[in-house]
Parts: structure tokens; sequence; C-alpha cells
């Protein structure tokens, strides 16, 4: 199966309104070495959860990359040594073995943008943490989960 991004068709009278839709690589247990292996090397999207001691699994990173790909993002975040972040930094100490992560891909640059921008306003409404690629009015995601993850 394809981890990706993809841009569906508009509807007649919605051409201001982009359909995307997110498949999920499955949620993997965060080691440096196994991401290696199962991460590509290409741009896309990653989220890193920590799980408590209740058994949530707790997002505490969303992020992009492009030039330096999903693994090498992914190595960076999940690695103490490298993690520059106070607040990253803190949740990869405290919860060392209990972190996880997914990824998706994407080819273009403008959709990975969209996709961020919807994410961002939806875990943090108002915030502008992130633009969009400013093509469309309205955008709306399907995720697709290979591990029946819930979100939000």
């Amino acid at each position: 199966m394809d981890y990706v991004i993809r841009r569906g068709q508009r509807a007649a009278g919605a051409e201001d309104d982009a359909f995307f839709t997110v498949h999920w690589s499955p949620i993997s247990k965060a080691d440096k070495y196994d991401i290696v292996t199962k991460a590509p090397a290409i741009g896309g999207i990653a989220e890193l959860y920590y799980m408590d001691e209740k058994g949530k699994l707790n997002l505490f990173c969303l992020q992009r990359s492009w030039y330096g790909g999903i693994r090498a993002m992914l190595r960076e975040r999940c690695d103490p040594a490298l993690e520059k972040d106070p607040f990253r930094l803190s949740i990869l100490v405290k919860w060392r073995d209990r972190i996880y992560y997914r990824w998706t891909n994407s080819e273009s640059m403008a959709d990975m943008n969209d996709v961020m921008f919807f994410f961002t306003e939806t875990y943090s409404p108002g915030q502008r943490a992130v633009h969009s690629s400013g093509r469309f009015q309205r955008i709306f995601v399907q995720e697709i989960d290979t591990g029946k993850l819930v979100t939000i």
C-alpha cells in the first residue's frame, strides 16, 4: 500500500474546495534503526506520539519535511541527542521507550501545505502556525489509518 496524500476530484460548483485523502503508514514504535528501514527519504508529513501511563497515545509533534525527507526528519525528532526544541526534548526524555510515529508522503509541496494547514487548524484553531497554499477557499481531509488509530 502507498502511504500518500492524494487530492481528489472537485465536485461541480466546488472549484474553491480541496478534498484530500491522507493514507497513513501503520503506527510504529520509534527506534532510530527501525526508522531507516521503514520511513522513506522523500517529502511528507509525520506525527509523533507518546504513550502515557494509561496506554493512550498523545500527539506531541506534527511536522512536514521536504528536502531532507521523512526519514531524516523522524530520526532527528526521535533522538534526544539531536532534538533542539525544549518541549519535544522533554517528551523524548520523559517517555523514552514510549514514542511512536506514523507518516505519509507527498510529491506536491502545495498539497502538503494545504494538509498541514488543515491539521494545525484542527488541532489548534486560530493559531495560524502554518499557511495553506492559497489555492483553495476550503480544505477537507479524510484520513485512512492502517492500524485503526483514532485521532482527535
